[in-house]
């Protein structure tokens, strides 16, 4: 073996079984332990198979660079109670210089789904996310595909320079919460190549998203393409440096959106850029929303304290599935700053009309053609 090789560790010879029947949690589990401590690159090898697991934590920090090589399909427990309440069920955690390649997650979320009640309560916590990536660092993730969570397919927190590439999520419009890729205080993601088809946002963006690149991504069903909800809790960290570039958002609830809650904390949200983008049959293809209160609790009447600034919507064409194409409403009390909108053509082929825009508390600059036209309100 030369001396690059990486040191391969096959499931299948820590006792999994990978017949869809046995739990190979801890087979996998101590797998990867066993990799994680070589000191030269190694690599976990999960075969092809079907493997019912549990909980499992892929634990950092390890020796040396460490690859997942999965060519199977990982079962969850249909029944939410066989998690303990804010479990993840897949978790790679404080790991520097992963690599996962491949590999389906399957949730099997339907029952979970008939059991959300955040609608009512507001929170949602009592469900696992399929996929948590917390503190990794230069890391890939390649190939991998996402059904059915039970609530996030994928939450990205604490991460610094991570690539996702080639992936597939998906889960049914009615799938509550099962938001596709979410990411938060996290710096330099690149998610390229993604088709997601799902019952939340296809990707959101929470506070302290940084230098975050999202391209080729076809969005749809789903909510679109969301930076926020911003501003409902203490000490969130600015939303800086974020490009959505060259996307397709098919038959969703709204199109690319900035969302910020009223009566917020203090907050920013700048250099945001989305460009390139077709919208097919979308609900309000282009959204600033600075009263966003999906549940009803919150002060709608007191304006959001986040500051939004230098947002570019260029190029989005397409149609809108509602007669309000673009909507804009910014704070009172903070108005938006430096909004660019240029070559934008949204057609509504509805009954009522034509394609219309909504804007409060913002003097966008317009270049290049633009229709809807921009009203100014009053």
């Amino acid at each position: 073996m030369d001396g690059n090789q990486a040191v391969n560790f096959d499931a299948k010879k820590y006792g999994a079984k990978g017949d869809g029947k046995s739990d190979d949690s801890k087979a996998i589990e101590n797998a990867w332990k066993e990799a994680c401590m070589s000191t030269k690159e190694s690599m976990v090898v999960i075969p092809k198979g079907k493997y019912m697991v549990g909980a499992v934590k892929f634990q950092g920090p390890c020796q040396a660079p460490i690859t997942i090589k999965n060519d199977g399909t990982f079962k969850a427990p249909a029944d939410p109670t066989k998690f303990n309440s804010q479990d993840s069920w897949i978790v790679f955690n404080n790991v520097n210089g992963l690599t996962v390649l491949g590999g389906t997650f399957d949730g099997q979320g339907a029952i979970a789904w008939s059991k959300n009640d955040c609608a009512k309560t507001g929170t949602c916590n009592s469900l696992p996310i399929n996929l948590s990536f917390n503190k990794l660092t230069n890391s890939i993730i390649r190939n991998i595909t996402s059904l059915n969570s039970k609530l996030f397919h994928m939450n990205v927190l604490n991460c610094k320079n991570m690539t996702f590439e080639r992936t597939t999520i998906d889960a049914p419009e009615s799938s509550l919460n099962t938001d596709g890729i979410h990411i938060g205080r996290s710096n330099v993601v690149n998610i390229t190549d993604a088709n997601i088809k799902t019952g939340d946002d296809c990707i959101s963006l929470g506070d302290g998203s940084q230098r975050v690149n999202i391209e080729k991504v076809s969005c749809g069903p789903g909510h679109g393409i969301s930076i926020g909800s911003l501003g409902r809790y203490q000490n969130e960290q600015p939303v800086e440096g974020i490009t959505v570039n060259n996307c397709t958002i098919t038959n969703t609830m709204n199109g690319i959106r900035v969302k910020t809650w009223p009566a917020s904390t203090a907050g920013i949200a700048r250099s945001l850029s989305f460009d390139n983008i077709v919208m097919n049959n979308v609900s309000t293809p282009i959204l600033i929303d600075q009263q966003y209160c999906p549940y009803g609790q919150c002060k709608a009447e007191v304006p959001s304290r986040v500051k939004i600034s230098d947002v570019s919507f260029n190029d989005i064409k397409g149609t809108s599935a509602t007669k309000l194409a673009v909507k804009l409403i910014c704070s009172r009390g903070i108005p938006c700053e430096n909004v660019e909108l240029n070559n934008i053509n949204l057609a509504y082929h509805g009954t009522n009309g034509t394609a219309t825009s909504e804007c409060a508390n913002i003097q966008p600059k317009l270049t290049g053609n633009v229709f809807p036209p921009y009203f100014v309100e009053g």
